[in-house]
């Protein structure tokens, strides 16, 4: 490993990279002119004392705390390596607190603390704590929702609530997410889908319905969010990426 990628890996390198990220996040969302559509769903079920579990897909993750109404935090989700603890260090600079793991099915997610993140959430939800979930990452495939994010609803009993925030100048990255990093002084777009309550006794085939519906819901807000903008191109017909 060269001199450079040792630093870069080094706490103080992260923490350094993590306040000036957390600042570029601030710098998007103040220059940038927002659209929102149906604005008072996450209001609306944190005033009746709902707790929630909002979904984005991962390439879509960066510009989520604009997303969030508060002021209670939020619990976000974060793969235990790889970049989750960059993207840990930037979102904590927005009060979210974070819960480390997956949700990947356990039989691909052994090493990740899957089941371990699974009884935390549960336990924040009950607690009335909302949790927020990238539910294809951490590595895809690209706009696959886990069986895990159904699991969570399903014993919870919380509405879970698809959330897409797009921006029409963005850079796209070649990662397995095609990862959105969004550019200042642009115009955005913020989509929340419909709640979704699950029953708690669901059969395999209930449960299967149950992840292509949310899954269908929040490709529809993301492409309904890239038109907004005049973004064709982001709205693909076909998932990308594959797992890794």
């Amino acid at each position: 490993m060269g001199l450079g990628k040792r630093f870069f890996n080094t706490a103080f390198a992260q923490s350094m990279i993590g306040v000036l990220m957390a600042q570029y996040v601030r710098l998007v969302t103040v220059t940038t002119r927002w659209q929102v559509v149906d604005g008072h769903v996450l209001p609306d079920l944190l005033a009746q004392g709902h707790a929630v579990i909002a979904i984005t897909w991962h390439g879509r993750l960066m510009m989520i705390p604009k997303a969030w109404p508060g002021p209670s935090p939020l619990h976000l989700l974060i793969s235990r390596h790889g970049d989750g603890e960059m993207v840990a260090r930037i979102m904590a600079r927005f009060g979210m607190r974070m819960v480390r793991g997956s949700t990947q099915r356990q039989d691909r997610d052994r090493d990740k603390g899957g089941a371990v993140a699974l009884r935390q959430m549960l336990t924040l939800l009950k607690a009335g704590h909302s949790v927020g979930v990238t539910p294809d990452g951490p590595r895809g495939p690209a706009r696959y929702l886990s069986s895990g994010v159904i699991t969570l609803a399903r014993l919870s009993g919380a509405p879970v609530v698809p959330v897409i925030i797009s921006t029409r100048w963005h850079h796209s990255f070649s990662s397995w997410d095609r990862f959105r990093l969004a550019l200042p002084c642009s115009r955005g777009a913020i989509i929340y889908g419909a709640p979704v309550i699950l029953d708690r006794k669901m059969n395999p085939a209930q449960e299967e319905a149950a992840r292509r519906s949310l899954e269908a819901a929040l490709d529809a807000a993301m492409e309904r969010a890239d038109r907004l903008l005049g973004d064709f191109a982001g709205a693909p017909d076909s998932k990308r990426g594959t797992a890794l």
